[in-house]
């Protein structure tokens, strides 16, 4: 019998920031709160779609979908890779990135992905259903991004 190594999905995910220093969240269909992103694509599937050539460009594509904001990805966010299981059995590594929005003052649309976007205060997100370390890794790029002064 031939071994065959588990297989880990990945998740990229980003922390955007709107006017007023709110995070960017999607409700899922569990009503779960979660940070805007995705798997990276392959390509070559329906119509030739070229795939991802990088996290930070696969993040940036799935932002754009879900929301309609224009980002770039980039640093990764410090604590912002981890193991999620969102339901069991099912584990995902998802790594975090801190974005620049490009389109601060653009509303975020909802995607066929998600029941709901909203933008939150730190304080706000914390009392929303969401993975602890989400919440981290709002913290962390919070403090990534304070402005000079």
């Amino acid at each position: 019998m031939t071994h065959q190594p588990a297989r880990w999905p990945v998740s990229v995910k980003g922390v955007a920031l709107g006017t007023g220093r709110r995070v960017l969240l999607l409700e899922n269909e569990r009503g779960e709160w979660e940070l805007p992103g995705g798997r990276l694509e392959t390509g070559g599937g329906p119509g030739g779609a070229a795939g991802d050539d990088s996290p930070e460009h696969a993040l940036e594509r799935e932002i754009r979908e879900e929301t309609g904001w224009e980002v770039r990805a980039g640093p990764l966010v410090d604590g912002g890779t981890w193991i999620y299981e969102p339901i069991p059995g099912r584990r995902v590594l998802i790594v975090t990135y801190g974005c620049t929005v490009l389109t601060p003052r653009r509303e975020p649309v909802v995607s066929h992905e998600h029941k709901r976007a909203g933008l939150f205060s730190r304080e706000q997100a914390a009392g929303l259903a969401m993975p602890e370390r989400y919440l981290r890794s709002i913290s962390a790029w919070l403090r990534h991004a304070e402005p000079p002064g």
